[in-house]
């Protein structure tokens, strides 16, 4: 069974965790809708070491973890104070 290490109540079973998708910045400003298209929905694909969302239902938190893609394996999560800019300011 695979586990993720939650930050507030510690390794957990997957099946407690929903995927949210990658950490990435959003178009901002007056940007054409083609840009606003490529950013859902284009993805690189390549194996590295990605930021991802991701949900623990049972304490109802967001959190972000790295993951590396090649061994699929936990790295670390992520402080919120460094993924502070994956949140647009209104």
């Amino acid at each position: 069974m695979k586990v993720i290490d939650c930050p507030v109540i510690g390794p957990r079973p997957l099946s407690e965790f929903v995927y949210g998708g990658e950490v990435r910045r959003p178009p901002m400003g007056d940007v054409a809708l083609a840009a606003v298209a490529d950013h859902a929905f284009n993805r690189s694909g390549a194996p590295t070491l990605l930021r991802e969302w991701w949900f623990h239902r049972p304490t109802s938190r967001w959190f972000v973890l790295e993951r590396d893609t090649v061994s699929d394996r936990v790295e670390r999560v992520v402080p919120p104070e460094e993924v502070a800019y994956a949140i647009p300011m209104l």
